[in-house]
């Protein structure tokens, strides 16, 4: 049974930083996509960034030059550096996994993710 489990949420002024992690367990696939996803109230879940087995990165536009995906597989841990945040930032943020690549605009379909955390909350004050 795959876990996933996020961390690292909590309450910044706006252009301060934070990093989420994301703890998977029970993984055995070889071909996965692994991503974050943002849901704000009254929004609907949008993908943020998304890495997969084959090492292509993927991110929502919003935050392009902003937030940096990135994994280390020998601690089964994904990772979401955000750097310059923004009010419009505020949101839950969850991490999911697929057990396959997802090609092209897929990665931002929260359909395509078998396997979801239970989400952690980001605030950003301006």
């Amino acid at each position: 049974q795959v876990q996933v489990e996020e961390s690292g949420g909590g309450s910044v002024q706006a252009g301060g930083s934070l990093k989420l992690s994301c703890a998977a367990s029970g993984y055995t696939d070889s071909s996965y996509c692994m991503g974050w996803f943002r849901q704000a109230p009254g929004k609907e879940r949008e993908g943020v960034a998304a890495i997969d087995s084959d090492g292509n990165i993927k991110y929502a536009d919003s935050v392009k030059g902003r937030f940096t995906i990135s994994d280390d597989s020998a601690k089964n841990t994904l990772y979401l550096q955000m750097s310059s945040l923004k009010p419009e930032d505020t949101a839950m943020y969850y991490c999911a996994a697929s057990d396959h690549v997802l090609l092209g605009a897929n990665w931002g379909n929260q359909y395509e993710y078998n396997y979801w955390g239970q989400g952690t909350q980001v605030a950003v004050s301006s």
